[in-house]
Parts: structure tokens; C-alpha cells; sequence
């Protein structure tokens, strides 16, 4: 059964699903400063604006990055 961790940012939310990831690297690529493998914890939804969040999970092939906005936007 898939879990997913929450990584919570004050204007977004990130999910993360270890079972569903390919390890594509689009994530880590695309926003090193909110994404690194090397880190704990790996997200920082806080590291960058939530637009560039949203837009850089969006992006994620397989599924297991899932963005929930918390503010206005």
C-alpha cells in the first residue's frame, strides 16, 4: 500500500509518494534549493515561491509529488 509524506510550507503543501517515484530527477533538477535527495528533511516547499513549487511538481512524470496550495492563489 502506497503512503505518502507530507512536507508542509506555509503557502503549499507537498506530498510525496516513495513507492509510486521512477526517480526521474525532474523534481531535484528543476528546484535543487526545495528538492534534495542529500537533505533531510528533501522538501523544503519553502525554499521558493509557491508558484515555482506547484509548477515544478506539476512536472513530475510519475505521480509521486502532489501539490496542495494553502494560500490564495
Amino acid at each position: 500500500m502506497s503512503e505518502r509524506k507530507a512536507y508542509t510550507g506555509k503557502d503549499i503543501v507537498v506530498s510525496f509518494d516513495a513507492q509510486l517515484c521512477q526517480h526521474s530527477g525532474t523534481c531535484v533538477r528543476g528546484l535543487p534549493e526545495v528538492f534534495d535527495v542529500n537533505r533531510r528533511p528533501w522538501i523544503l516547499p519553502d525554499a521558493a515561491a509557491a508558484d515555482d513549487v506547484a509548477a515544478t511538481v506539476a512536472r513530475c512524470p510519475s505521480g509521486a509529488l502532489r501539490a496542495t496550495r494553502s494560500d490564495a492563489a
